[in-house]
């Protein structure tokens, strides 16, 4: 009896722990992601739609974290802090160059600067200014939010274009995005390099637009997520059912037929009315997004290969290398 008691009591040990480590292997996921502003960026709310989703809290949950640029997303991705970043091409290229990320991939577009008629970085002088060509900048005085960054390789490249270097024919400060317009009209810089959700107020001030980031460098894949390929080889199951429910979501904030609901969503999380984004989110005053989420392969290696001949990097980047969509592939093949 002593024997068969004991051995009950084994088997009941040994189902419990197989029931924790079951418990314990069903957790889901949770992936952090990183965003900076919104609504250009939709994650911070992206997923609120629960009711369309078929993975959320299954097998992943998100955490979106707000990060103030990209400079500090590479630190707390190279520490293990970070799942998945939102980088610009500029960010990117240097992490790989500076922090030795050898291992990182791009794997999903977050928006597009200059896709057909879509939205596009403007370059901006005052409406009275006599600046009226890029040649005009000579001597002058130009506003960058961040040096080195995406805004601001692009004004240098058209600015070269025409015969125009750095701290040779015209100076850079940097100034953060909300006060450019002020620092234009108060003529302490000449040019501004905008966009929205801020560019529209700027034009109503007083300001017009020289020239576009698409003018300077084509199509650029502006923003999009990047990871280490161990995070990606680790989590590959949970991955591709938050892939599936991330297109999902993103087409329904993208059909026209929910813009009334999607604008209130953002209105909600940005404590502003809905009104104030309806000339121009999800229409053609706004930035591209794929539909697949896709990483536009072909603007981001000439978009690094403008950044190299600017002197922001030292090294060659075989882009393609560094970007996987099989992700976002795999998802809209699960949606059809």
């Amino acid at each position: 009896m002593r024997t068969l008691r004991t051995g009950v009591l084994a088997l009941a040990a040994a189902g419990l722990l197989l029931a924790t480590h079951a418990g314990m292997a069903a957790e889901p996921l949770k992936i952090r992601i990183a965003w900076v502003v919104t609504p250009a960026q939709l994650t911070p709310f992206l997923f609120s739609k629960k009711e369309i989703l078929r993975h959320y809290g299954k097998s992943y949950t998100v955490d979106p974290i707000r990060f103030r640029g990209s400079a500090p997303q590479i630190t707390a991705l190279a520490a293990g802090e970070l799942d998945i970043a939102a980088f610009a091409y500029s960010a990117f290229a240097l992490a790989i160059q500076n922090a030795g990320m050898k291992d990182l991939k791009a794997i999903a577009d977050v928006f597009q600067d200059g896709v057909g008629d879509h939205y596009s970085v403007e370059y901006m002088v005052r409406r009275d200014s006599p600046i009226k060509a890029v040649p005009d900048l000579k001597g002058k005085r130009l506003a960058s939010n961040v040096i080195g960054g995406a805004v601001d390789m692009a004004m240098r490249k058209q600015l070269r274009d025409h015969g125009l270097e750095d701290k040779r024919d015209y100076t850079v400060t940097e100034i953060r995005f909300p006060n450019m317009g002020p620092a234009l009209m108060e003529e302490k810089v000449d040019l501004v390099g905008i966009l929205v959700p801020f560019a529209p107020g700027v034009k109503q001030k007083g300001a017009r637009v020289l020239f576009t980031m698409k003018d300077a460098m084509g199509p650029s894949q502006m923003i999009f997520w990047a990871a280490r390929q161990p995070f990606l080889d680790k989590n590959r199951a949970a991955l591709m059912d938050f892939f599936e429910d991330h297109q999902r979501a993103l087409r329904w904030f993208l059909d026209p037929k929910n813009r009334k609901e999607a604008l209130q969503i953002i209105a909600d999380f940005t404590k502003r009315k809905a009104g104030a984004y309806d000339s121009w989110v999800f229409t053609r005053n706004d930035f591209y997004r794929d539909p697949k989420g896709r990483v536009n392969v072909k603007a981001l290696t000439q978009n690094v290969k403008t950044q190299r001949e600017l002197g922001f990097l030292k090294i060659d980047i075989d882009v393609p290398a560094h970007v996987d969509n099989s992700f976002v592939e795999e998802a809209a093949r699960r949606l059809k």
